[in-house]
């Protein structure tokens, strides 16, 4: 392998980043192109008014983790950054009318670890606390050992061990809807498994919610990659084609001038490869995709003490307290419903429904509300897709890929993004005859 060999990655997002920075720390020198003018792809901040540079800064949806995503918080660490996510070991969850329940871990050592909550949980009854306790047993017997599980969808899991409607709809599609970005009858019950696992049973701490404590863009801020000297960012640096020759990339096609490296990492969503790289013989026709819609709401007072809370029985599923209580975002995952709906209608629906969860809502007066609509938020986790998805590897000898739709191990998450990144890093040095390791085991 040449001393100092080069790599030029196309995208940066969370993938792209993470590619970038492993190959970076390990002597690789490394040039990302990123289209836009700041980082993190969908996981990213912009001001509310582009014209203003004093403008109010806000997420473009609300992105969490668990303790479990051992890969974003070893990237976060890499980066100097993990003090600015700040972790809740306390979950709320609002019914209709404002009774609220809190789940958290008790005394008993995992899986066992959150009997005490369950035990209090007020929107289940005795009888739907049996069937799931039953749910999860046989979710810890049958993950990694079940073979068949990529090829059913999580609601047929869940009919298969009798889940009550109650649990289901309360219990299991609140939790999953949100961390896999799918509904449950179009989710692949291999996915749903997997987040149960890895943050409810697997460790007493996995489920600790971690939410970023500054905006997502100052995360990767251009401060925290003065540490890396090998790793060049270029912004507004459009990538028009990946000129393939002889089973080879040739060079990159970048703002009309010719980029030459020894590899390249294509970070980009599925639906850009045929436009970026025709000579790249890969079928994703089978991917499609999930939206999330974020409802940021500005009030003159504020209309709750909680950090957070997920939201049971109505379209709104999660509420995050940005500020001091007057600045409220509000999450839906999935959110096919809103798709098509104008935004004044899809605002008026929220502030109907947070006025059933949040008394204060209906003293309050809104001063400012902003409806961001991601209609490709992730890939849609559906049965059968698994084996679809493409290695980091491809049949183009220098040409490898990174993205939370390949095969990472885990769904679309940004745990999910991460673990593409170092994976196609991983590669590369394999190709170069120097192979290394970046992806960190999980916890379990």
């Amino acid at each position: 392998m040449a001393e100092r060999a080069t790599v030029a990655i196309v995208g940066g997002g969370l993938a792209g980043l993470a590619a970038g920075l492993a190959l970076g720390s390990s002597d690789h020198r490394v040039t990302v192109f990123e289209a836009r003018p700041f980082l993190g792809g969908r996981a990213t901040s912009f001001p509310l008014n582009s014209a203003d540079d004093s403008s109010t800064t806000i997420d473009n949806c609300q992105h969490v983790l668990l303790r479990c995503c051992t890969n974003l918080l070893d990237f976060y660490g890499r980066l100097g950054v993990k003090d600015r996510i700040r972790f809740y070991r306390e979950f709320y969850w609002i019914e209709p009318g404002g009774r609220t329940s809190i789940m958290r871990r008790g005394l008993l050592p995992a899986p066992l670890h959150f009997t005490e909550s369950f035990m209090k949980l007020r929107f289940l009854s005795i009888s739907d606390k049996l069937s799931l306790a039953s749910g999860l047993l046989a979710l810890k017997y049958e993950y990694g050992k079940r073979t068949d599980l990529d090829r059913i969808s999580m609601l047929d899991w869940l009919y298969e061990k009798g889940q009550t409607a109650r649990t289901i709809e309360r219990f299991w599609r609140q939790v999953l809807v949100s961390a896999v970005n799918e509904d449950l009858d179009r989710m692949a019950a291999a996915h749903g498994l997997q987040v149960f696992y890895h943050g409810f049973l697997a460790k007493a701490d996995a489920y600790e919610m971690g939410v970023p404590a500054v905006p997502l863009v100052n995360l990767y801020s251009e401060e925290v990659w003065t540490q890396y000297p090998e790793v060049e960012i270029r912004h507004r640096a459009t990538v028009q084609q990946v000129c393939i020759e002889n089973g080879r990339v040739a060079s990159l096609l970048v703002n009309g001038e010719q980029v030459q490296a020894d590899a390249y990492v294509l970070a980009v969503p599925f639906e850009r490869l045929a436009t970026l790289a025709p000579g790249l013989s890969l079928d994703v026709s089978r991917f499609t995709h999930s939206p999330i819609t974020g409802i940021h709401l500005w009030f003159d007072r504020p209309v709750t003490d909680l950090p957070h809370a997920t939201l049971l029985g109505r379209t709104i599923q999660w509420m995050f307290n940005k500020k001091e209580g007057k600045h409220i975002q509000v999450v839906v995952s999935a959110s096919r419903s809103l798709t098509e709906m104008p935004k004044a209608e899809v605002i008026a629906l929220v502030l109907a429904e947070l006025k059933e969860f949040f008394p204060r809502v209906r003293e309050a007066k809104l001063g400012r509300a902003h409806v961001i609509k991601e209609v490709r938020a992730t890939f849609s986790a559906a049965p059968g897709l698994e084996e679809q998805r493409p290695g980091s590897a491809t049949a183009v000898e220098n040409l490898f890929l990174a993205g939370d739709w390949t095969r990472s191990g885990w769904p679309a998450t940004m745990e999910g993004a991460v673990r593409s990144g170092y994976l196609a890093a991983e590669a590369v040095t394999k190709s170069f005859g120097n192979e290394q390791r970046f992806l960190v085991q999980e916890r379990a």
